[in-house]
């Protein structure tokens, strides 16, 4: 993994305690809160680290990362974060300015979150298998707890489905990423850090209920992928989607699929037949570990493969 876009945008100082750590080549994290001790976070491991961040150490960082013009990262900091060059993403947290009622953008920045965007081509290649049938793509949900690796998978998932898969005579499709959080295709300015396919076109920064329907009538897409649905508009757009042909690949946040099951959001698509396949991840034998697939036509589940 390449770190130095992320080394690139610290102050010395936070650079050189991230590089006193022997194995900081599978960073996750770096923590940096004004007048606290810089927490590391190294796979599981947690790192407390003798340094105090400072005000202008803060400073330092959002001014490169943001090219020294608050007003280029303006749409995204109203979000809480920025992408930076790599498809790393930085949470950010300050005093919240408001504007009807609406955040305009955030002040007096106190504490930043760098979590590294890690690329894992090929992860999904094991349960592909599983979410094709012969040349179509199954509708699959992904379910899984925070951290524990949707989103990368997500990632490869789209990949292979964009470029085809030879070993199963799996041709690549059309596809639309509704990229909302900027996570699966890491975009910056607009362009996708993350290799998602060739056949991928992808709507950043897009509230998925309008980027389903955008995608449907000016893309003409054959699989659409979108990240942690949740909401009666997004299962009103999915419906729309699975009613006109096109195939879905999505994920939400829990443990398993009674999860699924209990939510009432979700009761029009389990009502609808729309998912055909759940994917659910744990991170029990480390990051993307599967727990098992759940077939919702047989009611059967899969062990992790």
């Amino acid at each position: 993994m390449n770190l130095e876009d992320i080394f690139s945008i610290l102050p010395e100082k936070i650079e050189r305690e991230v590089k006193r750590i022997s194995d900081y080549n599978n960073l996750q994290e770096i923590r940096i809160k004004v007048n606290k001790p810089l927490i590391i976070q190294i796979g599981k491991k947690e790192i407390i680290s003798n340094y105090i961040a400072t005000k202008e150490d803060l400073k330092k960082t959002f001014n490169v990362m943001s090219g020294y013009s608050i007003y280029s990262v303006e749409d995204e900091l109203r979000q809480g974060y920025i992408t930076i060059k790599g498809g790393h993403r930085v949470g950010i947290c300050g005093d919240c300015v408001l504007e009807e009622n609406k955040i305009k953008t955030i002040k007096n920045i106190s504490s930043l979150n760098i979590r590294i965007c890690k690329e894992v081509t090929g992860c999904s290649n094991s349960i592909m298998k599983k979410i094709v049938y012969g040349n179509t793509v199954l509708n699959t949900i992904i379910i899984s707890p925070p951290n524990c690796g949707k989103t990368t998978l997500l990632r490869d998932i789209t990949r292979n489905i964009s470029y085809g898969i030879n070993s199963i005579q799996f041709r690549g499709k059309k596809v639309c990423v509704i990229d909302e959080r900027s996570e699966i295709g890491a975009c910056l300015n607009g362009v996708n850090q993350m290799d998602i396919g060739i056949r991928t076109d992808i709507l950043d920064n897009c509230p998925k209920s309008i980027g389903i329907m955008m995608a449907i009538r000016s893309m003409a897409p054959e699989v659409i992928i979108c990240d942690e649905i949740g909401t009666y508009d997004d299962i009103k757009s999915i419906l729309t989607a699975v009613n006109c042909g096109v195939k879905l690949i999505t994920t939400i946040h829990g443990f398993g699929i009674e999860d699924l099951n209990s939510r009432d959001v979700f009761k029009d698509a389990i009502k609808n037949n729309v998912f055909e396949r759940a994917i659910v991840l744990s991170g029990r034998s480390g990051v993307g570990t599967v727990e098992y697939i759940y077939d919702f036509y047989t009611k059967e589940r899969e062990r992790g493969l």
